[in-house]
This record gives C-alpha cells, structure tokens and sequence, in this order.
C-alpha cells in the first residue's frame, strides 16, 4: 500500500476520521472563528480606494494562516505569497467558500452513501469503501470563486470583497462521474445532472444548493468526483469525504461534501441555475457600470488570468538595472501557452520562461528578468494568452454581480 492509498484508507476507519477532522468545542457556527487573537495581524488586500485590510487567521482546523473574509459560513483566503512557492497549493492554505452555516463538522464514513438517482435504471446508494474501490483518474486543477477579485470591481458591487486568493489549484483523485452514470445506467432522454451536498439552509425554505451540467458536459470524462488532493485526503472545510471537480468551470459547480446526484429529463428551473450565478450574455459578461436589465446565463468556462507573486504590491526594493520576477498564469478552459511581463506599467513587454506544464487545467509557473528604468514607483504587469489564443484584455470587465474578472493585473512597487 504506498503513502496515499495509506492516507485515503483512513477515510474507511470512522474512529479515525472523526478524532483527525471532528472541530470540536470550536464549531462553525461560534465566535470564536472570528480569532480575536490574531486581530492585529492584517492582510492588505489592494483595493483602491476602498478598506482592503482583512485578518489573518489560524483558528479553523485543518487550515493554516488564512486571510478571514467571514467567518459563519466560512470564506477564506489564500494569502498570494502563497501561490509564490509552488503551482499546487497546499490543503492548508487552499480557499474556503461555503453558502450556508449548516456545514457538517464530523462525518460518519461508515454510513454515508453517495445517492444516484433520477433518470437512470439502476437508483444507486453507494458507500465510500465502494467508490474507492472503483478505478481512479487524477487530474489538475484550478478551482477559482466565481467572484473571486470582487474587491478589484470598479464601481464596486456587493457581495464578498474578495482579493485575488478565492482560488487554488490541486491535484485532484477521484472516479470519473461518466463510470458512475454508466454503473446507474442513464435513461435515454436525460438532458441534465443535479448535484447537492450534505450542507442546508439555516433558514426554513431556503433553497437546497444544488448545480447543474449538462449531460455531455458530465459524461465527458473529466468530470470527477474527488476523495483525494494532492496525494492527501479532502479537508473537511474543502468537502470531505467526496466533492465535484468541474476543470475548467468555476468553483460554484464543484459541490462540497457530495451525497447526491439527480439526473434529469428537463431544464434546471431550482434558484442556483435560474437565478443565481448569472452573468451577462455579451462578451466577457462584460456590461456597462449601472446596467441591471440584460440577457444572461449561468456562469460557466473560466478565462486566462495571470499575476505577479514575487513581490507584494507596495514592497520596496533597493534599485538594480534589472529585476527577477515571478508569478503563476492560468488559461482557464485552456492550457496556460505564453506569458508576457512589463516592469513599465504596459510600454514595453518581453516574453516571460514558462515553467513545466503540470496539466492544462492548472497552475503554470512563469519567470523573467526586466529591466527598471530608475528608483521610484514601478507597475509591474503580466498577460497570459491560453492555447485557444485568448488573451488578458488590457480593460477590466465589469456586471453587477462581480463575477469573472478578467484583466492584465498590476502591481505597485516602490524602487530606492
């Protein structure tokens, strides 16, 4: 048995799950996520012209510092100079997103089924020792917030002021969602595939959050359900014991703590495909600042984006004639093909060295030396073009739910 089979074996042996995952007195729902301890340690965000100051915390298990965007539900953040170190970002760090306060803190692996049901032949009611029997892919990814860089929107939108660290990227394990359809035996007619969690509304009536793909879309292959991120067992607060991985498509589809699977005959007409996670029809779901009434659709594919994380917006450095600097790129719905990098704020560019390709659906790292062309403030700039040929625009999208920001993101230094 080698280290992970070793690792994932530890989600069939419930006395162990519950004593290396269980929250304890700490709930999710207390206060004392807020970590009051650690007040005085702020993150800087960026936002212009806005308070862009969050709290670092280490109070929820499982996680390292983390920058605290709220605590109940939990919504966390990845600080950047994370994503400097590697392309894969540790299980300790990898952003929070959760819709409601009623999260599970413990699961009993022993009793938890995997349901299936809907149009299919054969409803199914499969244990976790089940699907960890089944033969498994592994793929990378990158799983981003829809509305991550919401606090970068100008004019600003409601919603959670997220920076740039509502993402991460893994190496995902699971079973391809295809093998499972194929094992319930989908009907001819079926147009679709409902996917919930094991989280609830706190409130009466609320709707369950529950998405939706289209049926070729599901059984395309690469579509999973992952029990395993990079070479370890899910955390709880990431969707222990089995989540959704959708490459390429925005976190809102990667259901956490997956118990059920619905295939349908007819269009998802439920509140989280018809009315929320919407975006504009026109390109980039871009719409002028103010609009309300226009056409839209459910948020889908994801688009190139690019940053600098050597060096922290507004860090000084003492004057050379040229820099190194780093940063990571990703294609979207593509692989990452090229980078360019300006220390000039966009009047000069030159191609940047791309790090290996660990999967088109991930991380790719990029590195370059520019030259500075004397002390005082510098913009630092990368753009990434995909292997489709789509590029960062030079000017930010913007509608009024912030979602999928795509543009060439700066970043401030100072040069003594």
């Amino acid at each position: 048995m080698d280290r992970l089979d070793r690792a994932l074996a530890i989600a069939t042996d419930r006395r162990r799950v519950l004593a290396g995952l269980g929250f304890g007195g700490l709930g999710l729902g207390g206060a004392t996520l807020a970590a009051p301890a650690l007040a005085e340690q702020l993150a800087r965000l960026g936002f212009l012209g806005a308070r862009d100051e969050r709290p670092l915390t280490t109070a929820f298990p499982g996680k390292g510092s983390m920058i605290l965007q709220r605590a109940t539900p939990p919504l966390l953040e990845t600080p950047m100079a994370v994503f400097d170190r590697d392309v894969f970002t540790p299980n300790d760090q990898f952003f929070v997103r959760w819709h409601y306060a009623d999260i599970p803190t413990a699961i009993d692996v022993e009793k938890f089924r995997l349901k299936i049901r809907g149009a299919v032949g054969r409803p199914l009611s499969l244990s976790l020792a089940r699907l960890l029997r089944m033969p498994r892919i592994e793929l990378a990814a990158v799983n981003q917030c829809s509305g991550n860089s919401r606090g970068f929107f100008a004019p600003r939108v409601p919603g959670a002021q997220w920076g740039h660290g509502a993402m991460g990227n893994a190496r995902w394990m699971g079973v391809r969602l295809r093998d499972l359809l194929d094992l319930a035996g989908v009907r001819a007619g079926a147009t679709a595939v409902r996917f919930a969690g094991l989280d609830r509304p706190a409130t009466p009536g609320a709707p369950d959050f529950a998405k939706t793909l289209a049926i070729d879309h599901a059984r395309d292959g690469e579509v999973m359900l992952a029990f395993a991120m990079n070479g370890e067992q899910l955390p709880l607060l990431n969707g222990f014991p089995i989540r959704l991985v959708v490459p390429g498509w925005y976190s809102t589809y990667w259901v956490k703590m997956l118990d059920d699977i619905e295939v349908l005959t007819g269009a998802d007409e439920q509140y989280w495909m018809a009315k929320a996670y919407k975006i504009p029809t026109a390109p980039r779901a871009n719409v002028a600042p103010g609009t309300k009434d226009f056409p839209s659709v459910p948020i889908n594919r994801m688009v190139p984006r690019s940053w600098v994380t050597s060096l922290a917006p507004g860090q000084t450095i003492g004057f050379t004639p040229t820099i190194p600097i780093g940063g990571i790129a990703m294609g979207g719905d593509h692989g990452a093909a090229r980078v360019e990098v300006s220390a000039d704020g966009g009047r000069r560019w030159q191609r940047a060295v791309l790090g290996p390709d660990r999967g088109r659906y991930g991380f790719r790292r990029w590195d370059a030396e520019v030259p500075l062309r004397g002390r005082g403030r510098a913009t630092l700039l990368s753009r990434c073009w995909n292997s489709a040929g789509v590029a960062q625009p030079t000017v930010a999208n913007w509608n009024p739910s912030g979602f999928m920001r795509g543009v060439i993101e700066a970043t401030d230094i100072v040069i003594a």
